[in-house]
């Protein structure tokens, strides 16, 4: 087994997977996250600590992938506690299953070699340009996630030994080419029918209704007759962008500015420079390069040669432009200290091995006049005084807020805005800038509505923000049969004369003649060939019955969901054979994969199971 767990891992498929699992840890800042301190834990798995750092990124990455999805309105349900608990509850539970398939692996000794390293990061898209892999993209990635090249090679060599032992279990499962051709012939066999729509208001006419029926059905479905809170309400308004459009500078305040936040103008040296890595302990080779370099032999060839950062060796050691804190303090103390293009450093010993480093690109430092970026300080002064005044009136608002709580007009005139008062809306319906989880959640509050004074400062976005108070409330209610009698009435005679439409539909079946009964409400059936389970040329739930029949000329009345009834009848089963081969090798990969899954998650349960899981409120 274990040799075929080793096997596995040569092929293809092992770049994509691991590059799925891989990219959405690494780019999300777990480079950052291993290289952190010891911090509280939220679970232990066998002794062995989940971080509440990686529950926190595993819950921002899912919610990301949510809101990327389904839109900033899903934002709604996490303002929900209880549902933001059971979230965090489900990503943590994925997080424990992942370490205990790591420590699976581990346990059956699962070793993952250099070589298969280096071809998964070498295949992996996010780190090619034109189709080909591209040294400095990569480099910037990684550095830009926290990881050093070492770092990095460890992280996916341990992603790809988890990866064996998952491979292993999913490929175990298969669907044998009899089952499947049995299956396709299923899935794509069509049927010729007939059918025929019985129209309700066939029977609208002769309906009766009661008052003892309107009573009851009234009673049966009172709920629907609930309306919705609704409530109206007055705010005022304060955006750090309309204060913006009020503010005018001076020379001196941009003058000032300028000199105060110069670095800001100035144009970073660009420094590039290039390495050879070698072993910490492999002193022969230390001393070996450093003479060939002292010889002035080529640093490029000499780092293709003797490089064990095989990436930036393949470029002659290329490290694309640093910046200070990419590499250990050696490192950048070292290269930084480099002043001539063409110099090299002597052998600088780190924790990541011994490096001998050349400065290969200089470009000094440049700063811009103030006359060259006037307009950009003129915006950030702008933005800096009404971010000042922003607050100050922010302290103002919720002061007279709570002074005067009974009214807004005292917060309106102190910040010179209006009061704005809404029309009356639902949770559903909110306008802007009232639809937002925390301005509506304060909006139906009980207590707030029930207080009837002035709201604390609600923050709606960033930079904008809301005093508020309740102007008119309409509380949910049910409304009374008097108020609802016409709709009631309406609702009653529809589902009369649906029963009526489906037990005439259930004669006509029942009848030793269909079609003469059916020719009493002028009616026929129509006829269909060639139908697929997912036909959309006739009513879906007449497609569905018909492929619960068993024999030509059974029939089944349906219901359409519509308020209408039907009839049914299989006239003719077409089988399909398989003659496509590869959608036969595509139906059987989807159900040896559904069978894969069920499988996986079986062995996660087990190994929970059998774990020792701690969790740690």
């Amino acid at each position: 087994m274990l040799e075929r767990m080793r096997e596995g891992m040569q092929g293809p498929w092992a770049m994509g997977i691991v590059a799925l699992i891989v990219l959405s840890f690494v780019f999300a800042g777990v480079g950052s996250y291993l290289a952190a301190p010891a911090e509280t834990a939220v679970a232990k798995v066998n002794d062995e600590e989940i971080a509440e750092r990686s529950l926190e990124i595993g819950y921002q990455n899912e919610r990301a992938r949510l809101e990327s999805q389904f839109g900033e309105g899903i934002s709604a349900l996490f303002a929900n506690p209880e549902y933001l608990a059971n979230f965090k509850q489900g990503v943590l539970e994925r997080i424990i299953a992942d370490k205990l398939i790591e420590q699976k692996a581990i346990e059956l000794g699962l070793r993952v070699s250099d070589q298969q390293v280096r071809e998964t990061i070498l295949a992996m898209q996010e780190f090619q340009v034109g189709g080909q892999f591209n040294n400095d993209r990569y480099n910037a990635l990684i550095r830009q996630s926290g990881f050093q090249a070492d770092t990095f090679r460890e992280y996916i060599r341990l992603q790809m030994t988890k990866e064996q032992l998952s491979r292993a279990l999913m490929v175990s499962d298969f669907a044998s080419e009899v089952e499947s051709k049995r299956i396709f012939a299923l899935e794509n066999q069509t049927r010729d029918a007939r059918f025929v729509e019985i129209p309700q208001n066939l029977f609208t006419a002769s309906v009766t209704v009661t008052e003892e029926q309107i009573s009851q059905f009234y009673q049966t479905n009172i709920e629907a007759y609930d309306t919705e809170a609704k409530t109206s309400i007055a705010y005022v308004e304060l955006k750090v962008a309309d204060i913006i459009e009020t503010v005018e500078t001076t020379d001196a305040e941009l003058e000032e500015y300028y000199q105060l936040n110069i670095a800001n103008y100035r144009t970073d040296e660009k420094r590039r420079v290039s390495h050879i890595l070698l072993e910490l302990d492999d002193t022969a080779t230390v001393t070996e390069v450093a003479e060939k370099l002292a010889a002035g032999e080529d640093f490029a060839e000499i780092a293709k040669q003797y490089s064990i950062d095989t990436f930036s060796g393949e470029n002659g050691g290329d490290l694309e432009y640093i910046s200070l804190g990419d590499f250990d303090p050696e490192f950048d103390t070292a290269a930084f200290a480099l002043t001539s293009v063409g110099e090299v450093t002597e052998a600088v010993t780190t924790e990541s091995g011994i490096h001998f480093i050349k400065l290969t690109e200089l470009t000094p430092a440049v700063t811009a006049s103030l006359s060259d970026v006037i307009e950009d300080v003129k915006t950030a002064v702008k933005y800096e005084k009404a971010s000042e005044e922003f607050f100050e009136l922010q302290t103002t608002m919720a002061d007279l807020a709570f002074e005067v709580p009974d009214t807004l007009e005292d917060v309106a005139e102190a910040v010179n805005r209006p009061v704005v008062v809404t029309d009356l809306f639902t949770r559903n319906s909110a306008p802007t800038p009232l639809n937002t989880p925390v301005a509506l959640n304060n909006a139906f509050s009980e207590d707030f509505i029930a207080e009837d004074l002035n709201s604390d400062i609600i923050e709606v976005a960033d930079e904008h923000i809301i005093v508020m108070r309740i102007a008119q409330h309409e509380p949910q209610r049910t409304q009374s049969l008097d108020e609802v009698r016409e709709l009631v009435e309406a609702s009653l005679r529809a589902d009369l004369a649906k029963e009526a439409a489906l037990a005439f539909a259930q004669e006509a079946v029942d009848a030793d003649d269909t079609v003469a009964t059916l020719a009493t409400q002028s009616l026929n059936l129509n006829e269909f060939t060639g139908l697929t389970r997912t036909a959309t040329d006739a009513n879906p739930a007449a497609v569905d019955a018909l492929f619960t029949l068993a024999q030509a000329g059974d029939k089944a009345v349906v219901d359409l969901n519509n308020g209408n009834a039907g009839i049914v009848e299989l006239v003719a089963v077409n089988a399909t054979e398989a003659s496509d081969e590869q959608a036969l090798i595509a139906l059987r990969n989807r159900i040896a994969g559904q069978r894969a899954q069920d499988e996986y998650q079986l062995f996660v349960n087990a190994l929970k199971e059998q774990a020792e899981i701690v969790y740690i409120n």
